[in-house]
C-alpha cells in the first residue's frame, strides 16, 4: 500500500492538474443540468482523458491506473463544487482560472513524463499539447459542445508555446524548476491574454477567401 502514495514531483502537478481539471468539468457538467455521477464522469473525462491518450501513445501504463489518488482528487472536487456552490457559482472567472491552470499543469506534466521515457523535445511538446488539450476535447463530446480547441480562442496554441518555452529554457539552463516556472507563467499568461483580448488564429475561411 505504501507504494500506491509515494508522491514525486511529477504526480503533485498531475494531482494539481487533476483537480483544476476535475472542478472545470464538474462546472460544464453542472451547466448541462448533468446528477452528482453526470458531473463525476465529466471530471474524470477532462482531468485524465488527456494523460490516458499521452501514456498510451508513449506505451506505458495510464497514470491514473499506478495511484488511486487521481480518483480521489476528482471526488473531492465534486464534493467542494456540491459543498460550496452557493458561494462560487457567483465567481465566474474562477471557472476559466481552473481551466487555465489545468492547462498549464498538465502541459509540464506532459512534457515531463515524456522526457522521462526518453522521448526527444518535439515528441515531448506534442504529448504535453495533448495531456492538456485531448481532455476537453473528451468533456466537450460528451457535453454536445464544439470543443475549445476548434473555437477562436487560442487554447491548444498556448500549450504548444509553453512546451516550447520550456524546451528552450532546459536548452539554454538546464534547469527543470526555471524551466516549469516559466513554461507555467507563458502558457496561463498566452491563454489569459488570447481571451482578454480576444486573440485567434486565423479561420481557414477567411484565408481562402483572400486567394
Amino acid at each position: 500500500m505504501e507504494s500506491l502514495f509515494n508522491i514525486s514531483i511529477q504526480q503533485i502537478i498531475e494531482f494539481l492538474g487533476t483537480f483544476a481539471f476535475a472542478i472545470s468539468g464538474i462546472r460544464h457538467a453542472a451547466a448541462k443540468n448533468f446528477d452528482w455521477f453526470g458531473g463525476y464522469v465529466c471530471g474524470i473525462a477532462v482531468a485524465i482523458g488527456g494523460g490516458t491518450i499521452r501514456d498510451v501513445m508513449l506505451g506505458t501504463t495510464p497514470f491514473w491506473m499506478t495511484n488511486p489518488f487521481y480518483m480521489l482528487c476528482t471526488a473531492l472536487a465534486l464534493v467542494l463544487v456540491v459543498a460550496f456552490a452557493k458561494w462560487i457559482e457567483p465567481l465566474k472567472n474562477a471557472w476559466f482560472v481552473f481551466d487555465t491552470l489545468g492547462l498549464a499543469l498538465f502541459t509540464i506534466a506532459g512534457i515531463q513524463k515524456s522526457i522521462m521515457l526518453g522521448q526527444p523535445y518535439w515528441v515531448a511538446i506534442i504529448m504535453g499539447c495533448i495531456t492538456g488539450a485531448a481532455g476537453g476535447v473528451i468533456r466537450d463530446v460528451l457535453l454536445n459542445n464544439e470543443p475549445v480547441i476548434f473555437r477562436k480562442e487560442i487554447y491548444a496554441m498556448a500549450s504548444v508555446l509553453g512546451g516550447l518555452a520550456y524546451w528552450l529554457v532546459m536548452h539554454i539552463d538546464n534547469r527543470v524548476e526555471l524551466a516549469v516556472t516559466i513554461s507555467f507563467a507563458v502558457t496561463c499568461t498566452i491563454r489569459a491574454l488570447a481571451v482578454r483580448y480576444h486573440l485567434s488564429l486565423p479561420k481557414l475561411k477567411q484565408l481562402i477567401a483572400e486567394e
